[in-house]
């Protein structure tokens, strides 16, 4: 019994098989087949390693939401300006809140870079320049964090010879998380119970230089590789009143990659200078500003990768749709050639000529035929002696 539904499991099992085998003695081989089967292994292997190198590559997804952190946040700045007048730094925000700008250091250095420095601040500029035609590449940026060259401007190579006549300011302010304004302009900062104010009144307008380069400016966290939009920034004065105001708004950005997670700050900035000539109608104040507003929403950048069962599933899609539409085009074509080879009787159908031979009749074998009667005379049998 047991035997018995073996059998019959194993029967109903066959008859379940949706894969029918073909005897191979029914199978026919020709020379066109084989070559449209090569070419289908061609492209299944070229396509199959293509994909597994899309299977290698990372993208990055964009998610926005409304940003719930209100802590403040780190403004890191490296400037170097080009006069020996006594400037200050410091900012104020829209909550008319005066940071303190202990966290700022005044360096005397000279304004012209050394052949190493100036090779890296074109590059830098050469950089900035495809970032701004080309949005994509600030993925390969992120892609890239924690393992490209640093963006820091280097050490000159050896002692200047020329004397130290410019200032830079370096160093990392707390600021609240609300619109500001950091500027750099001449004298001493003191508080006043209105805002603040400058003590500039004993120094000459003609001293006056706010020619400066922007190493570095970031806000939030800093993170090796990403390059901002300022970096490198170059402005040289034409007249001794004059300012120069960069509009920047900052948008919270949360990071998370194979390589780090981090929380900091992309911006965009739009620029405008101006010459200071009160006679003309052009009021204010010598001195760089950077005025910066925070975006309301966060921006969560997160880098994916292709998962493994979606790679498997692609692979079959491409070996399987090659086989099939091959096969396809390999009997529409066969039908096309028989079509046109019958039309035209060509090939297989060329007709080919045959030879009637002549066909006996009844009346060949009568009796009054001499061949048959001479046959008759051969087969009597002889006489004996």
């Amino acid at each position: 019994m047991r035997r018995l539904s073996r059998k019959k499991a194993a029967n109903l099992v066959k008859e379940l098989d949706a894969f029918p085998k073909v005897p191979e003695s029914y199978v026919e081989t020709t020379a066109s087949g084989g070559t449209v089967s090569l070419i289908a292994f061609s492209a299944m292997a070229l396509l199959a390693f293509f994909e597994f190198f899309v299977y290698r590559e990372t993208w990055m997804k964009y998610d926005y939401e409304v940003d719930k952190d209100f802590s403040s946040f780190v403004l890191e700045v490296k400037v170097a300006r080009s006069a020996p007048v006594v400037v200050g730094a410091d900012v104020l925000d829209l909550a008319e809140t005066m940071v303190a700008s202990d966290g700022l250091q005044y360096e005397p250095v000279v304004f012209e870079l050394s052949p190493q420095q100036r090779l890296w601040h074109r590059t830098l500029l050469l950089i900035q320049n495809r970032l701004r035609e080309e949005h994509a590449l600030q993925d390969v940026l992120f892609k890239s964090v924690l393992k490209g060259a640093p963006t820091a401007l280097p050490p000159r190579e050896e002692d200047p010879d020329q004397p130290l006549s410019s200032c830079r300011i370096h160093g990392h302010l707390y600021v609240n998380k609300v619109a500001g304004n950091f500027h750099i302009t001449v004298g001493k900062a003191i508080p006043h119970p209105r805002g603040h104010a400058h003590l500039a009144a004993l120094v000459s307008h003609d001293t006056y230089n706010f020619s400066h380069r922007i190493d570095h400016l970031s806000f939030g966290e800093e993170i090796p590789g990403i390059i901002n939009p300022l970096d490198g920034t170059e402005k040289i004065c034409l007249d001794h009143n004059q300012m120069f105001q960069y509009f920047i708004t900052i948008v919270p950005t949360k990071l998370q990659t194979h390589k780090i997670s981090a929380e900091t700050h992309q911006y965009s900035v739009t620029e405008r200078e101006r010459v200071i000539n009160h006679a003309a109608g052009s009021h204010g104040v010598s001195g760089i500003f950077m005025k910066y507003d925070i975006s309301s929403l966060m921006v969560t950048v997160t880098e994916q990768h292709m998962p493994l069962w979606q790679f498997l599933v692609r692979l079959c899609g491409i070996i399987g749709g090659i086989f099939s539409t091959t096969g396809m085009l390999h009997g529409l074509v066969s039908f096309l050639v028989d079509v046109v080879c019958c039309r035209f009787k060509l090939g297989v159908y060329k007709p080919k000529e045959v030879r009637l031979q002549k066909i006996p009749f009844l009346s060949d074998f009568s009796a009054d035929n001499p061949r048959v009667h001479k046959i008759q005379q051969n087969k009597r049998p002889s006489k004996a002696v």
